[in-house]
């Protein structure tokens, strides 16, 4: 079990640690000319759905045009990161490099804001009880070694120097709820804390899941489980009203984040969508035996001819994704054996490599691979190492590793799909490999002499 440290620690980084994280990703911006965006297939690179959703809304034809022909409204994505595009095109002009460069900036404060939460997660489960310590003259040695990783380490900053996409923003986001659910439990602290601070938390709970609904709904999925985790010491103790008065708070402020989207919605697409329109079709597609349990391309033709495209038009997005989505289970019922076996190999792509492109420079794609997969083992292993000594925060982040992961081994798995798993791997790793013992060379002269 853990014991207490001897000195008290803050859980604040040093403010250092963002901004060599910040400028460094913006100077590998400016250095690699990373927003200077491929003008090929119209812009493809520039975001695709997002950056089509940003177009039509600047030009005028509202939150809508996911593809490369007009096809009406839109829920196919979640709105911040494609409202964040849209300002870019209006600020700077569309698909300029101008524009890219505000993106790619953007994306860089929001990657180097995951750094002092990776410090505060490490110092709250780790740090603050003296675990994982070994020699060392710094109060939080596990904190500031997790928060340098992720600052300078290129693997943490690959997402938002090279990718118009929501990955660093849906991380940051993320990365904080977790450190919200650790300050409510009061992981670390010495003093359970309680009344104005506490709903001042659970209102910035609410807050921060509902803009990671509104940027990558797929992590919802863990949302129960953090909510149970952090107040299930009080259901242990029936503190009903203590239990229940913030997650009220909590989700009243999520559903008020939530409201417009929602509105939006009923009158534009008719039905109510919690979060986006697009399941159906990424299920059918995953269960097409040509992409052999890796969906390769979009989810709809680039040609704005194609029948395909044509009949997504026709329908409208919302009856073609229904359709969709039964034309999947219906072959899923079918054959379950290869649903099976094809989620089984999603479940391997997820932790081990993806599939991808060949890299022109072998060596380069053998790099590329044992750092993939070397970070999963080595977070995964420090889970294991957790669990079993009982770390304060290791069950909340087992069950993050375990939930997180489950929408993509059904149907689709990218590299960037681990992205908002990774601060908690780089925690992991740091405390795995700081729980290592030298091994003893045997007894000394003196304890033989005795």
């Amino acid at each position: 079990m853990p014991t207490e440290a001897s000195k008290p620690i803050s859980f604040r980084a040093p403010r250092v640690l963002f901004w060599v994280a910040f400028l460094l990703r913006v100077a590998c911006v400016v250095i690699g000319h990373t927003y200077r965006v491929s003008p090929l297939d119209d812009h493809f690179k520039f975001g695709f759905e997002a950056g089509r959703i940003a177009k039509s809304l600047v030009q005028g034809h509202g939150y809508g045009n996911p593809f490369n022909g007009w096809s009406g409204p839109t829920a196919w994505l979640p709105p911040l990161y494609p409202l964040l595009i849209a300002l870019s095109f209006k600020l700077f002009g569309i698909y300029t490099n101008a524009a890219a460069f505000f993106v790619m900036v953007v994306d860089s404060l929001f990657s180097a804001l995951i750094a002092p939460a990776v410090y505060e997660i490490a110092a709250r489960c780790f740090d603050a009880y003296g675990i994982a310590r070994r020699t060392s003259t710094k109060i939080a040695p596990v904190a500031l070694w997790s928060g340098w990783l992720w600052a300078v380490y290129p693997a943490a900053l690959q997402y938002a120097i090279h990718w118009l996409w929501e990955m660093s923003l849906s991380t940051c986001l993320f990365a904080w709820a977790l450190v919200i659910a650790l300050r409510l439990r009061g992981t670390g602290e010495d003093v359970e804390r309680d009344g104005v601070a506490q709903h001042g938390r659970w209102a910035l709970f609410g807050l921060l899941w509902g803009l990671v609904a509104l940027s990558n709904a797929s992590l919802l999925i863990g949302l129960p489980a953090v909510a149970l985790w952090v107040f299930w010491p009080r259901l242990k103790r029936l503190e009903l009203r203590r239990v229940w008065a913030g997650p009220m708070l909590s989700g009243i402020v999520f559903v008020l984040v939530m409201m417009p989207w929602w509105v939006r919605n009923v009158r534009t697409m008719h039905t109510f969508i919690s979060t986006r329109s697009n399941l159906g079709v990424e299920l059918y597609e995953s269960t097409l035996p040509s992409h052999d349990a890796y969906p390769w391309g979009t989810a709809l033709p680039l040609w704005p001819g194609n029948p395909e495209f044509q009949m997504y038009v026709h329908m409208g997005e919302v009856r073609f994704a229904a359709m969709r989505k039964k034309q999947a289970l219906e072959r899923i019922r079918a054959n379950q054996g290869y649903f099976w076996a094809r989620t089984l190999d999603r479940f391997l792509f997820f932790w081990d490599n993806v599939p991808h492109p060949p890299e022109r420079h072998p060596w380069m794609e053998l790099g590329r691979r044992f750092n993939y997969a070397f970070l999963s083992l080595a977070g995964l292993m420090g889970l294991a190492l957790a669990l079993r000594r009982r770390v304060p925060g290791a069950a909340l982040m087992g069950w993050m590793l375990l939930l997180l992961p489950l929408p993509y081994y059904i149907v689709t798995v990218q590299a960037r799909f681990r992205h908002p798993l990774e601060p908690l791997i780089t925690v992991l790793s740091v405390y795995l490999f700081r729980s290592t013992q030298p091994r003893t060379a045997g007894p000394q002269k003196s304890e033989v002499a005795g």
